[in-house]
């Protein structure tokens, strides 16, 4: 498989609309090579920063087999009825960018698409982001990733 986006080249700066502070805006992000045999997808977003522990910004999840892309903006949880969102680190369904804020280093925020062998995930209402995660490497049949990153910057938030 292969993942994509025309937002950001892999391992190039991701656009600071992305960023919570900035927009918070989901990336498009484009797939391609999947298998035939697979079911449905599942799109996951973490912070893999220098420093910091991993956590979750983004699980989309039950995305039906005949898509091959995210439009921007789709990590919002309105507006798209063929798939779900589960619940970030930061305790909202969809997209939560990566914060500028809290920034003491380069941010690598990793995407991948995961081709799953079943059409719905079994997982309770309302699941976390890492519990997507778990249950989708289950049905897994292939992957693809995307590399992100956002700089460290010399910000003065202070002043509004």
């Amino acid at each position: 498989m292969r993942l994509t986006s025309p937002a950001f080249n892999d391992g190039a700066e991701l656009p600071r609309q992305c960023a919570r502070e900035e927009g918070n805006i989901s990336p498009a992000l484009q797939w391609s090579e999947a298998p035939a045999n697979a079911k449905s997808f599942v799109v996951l977003c973490t912070n893999t920063g220098e420093s910091a522990n991993k956590s979750y910004l983004w699980a989309a999840y039950d995305l039906p087999a005949y898509r091959t892309e995210l439009v921007e903006g789709a990590g919002a949880p309105e507006g798209f009825e063929d798939f779900r969102h589960a619940m970030n680190d930061f305790g909202h369904f969809g997209y939560g960018g990566p914060s500028l804020r809290h920034s003491i280093d380069r941010q690598h925020i990793l995407f991948r698409v995961l081709a799953l062998s079943c059409d719905e995930l079994p997982v309770r209402t309302h699941p976390s982001c890492e519990e997507i995660e778990q249950e989708a490497e289950k049905y897994s049949i292939d992957s693809a990733s995307l590399v992100g990153v956002l700089g460290a910057q010399a910000i003065d938030w202070s002043h509004p």
